[in-house]
């Protein structure tokens, strides 16, 4: 049985991290999703720069929720991050980001997942490789 959207969405986008994030998810189909990051003072790091760990945060948050978007675990379902590649393009500033995170590959136990920061404006402010394990 595949994994819902309202699993992904309580007990991934809105875990315990993802509320003190404040993310939230825009949408969800197998194997791809799109997780909001809303704009606010305790995530920048100087003026309205948007902390290199909070799109971080985001990008991981995203990742996981597509891994599981097109899960179909048996038994007690697992999963954690094993790999996580970033790469900072441009600052984030004043704006929501938006993360874009797509399975490039689904194995056995191992998903690589692409996924892309955007900004308000359709900016990318940063691009991630991530592997997650499920099992």
């Amino acid at each position: 049985m595949a994994v819902s959207a309202d699993v992904v969405r309580d007990l991934i986008v809105t875990s315990p991290y993802g509320k003190l994030l404040g993310a939230t998810l825009e949408h969800i189909e197998a194997d791809f999703v799109r997780v909001r990051l809303p704009f606010r003072s305790e995530i920048v790091t100087i003026g309205d720069m948007v902390h290199g760990g909070a799109i971080s945060g985001l990008i991981d948050i995203a990742a996981t929720a597509a891994a599981w978007s097109g899960a179909s675990p048996s038994g007690t379902p697992r999963g954690t991050t094993v790999g996580f590649s970033v790469s900072f393009l441009a600052a984030g500033r004043g704006q929501d980001l938006v993360a874009g995170a797509r399975v490039i590959r689904r194995g056995k136990t191992l998903n690589v997942i692409d996924v892309e920061v955007k900004d308000a404006a359709g900016e990318s402010v940063a691009r991630a490789l991530v592997t997650y394990k499920l099992g």
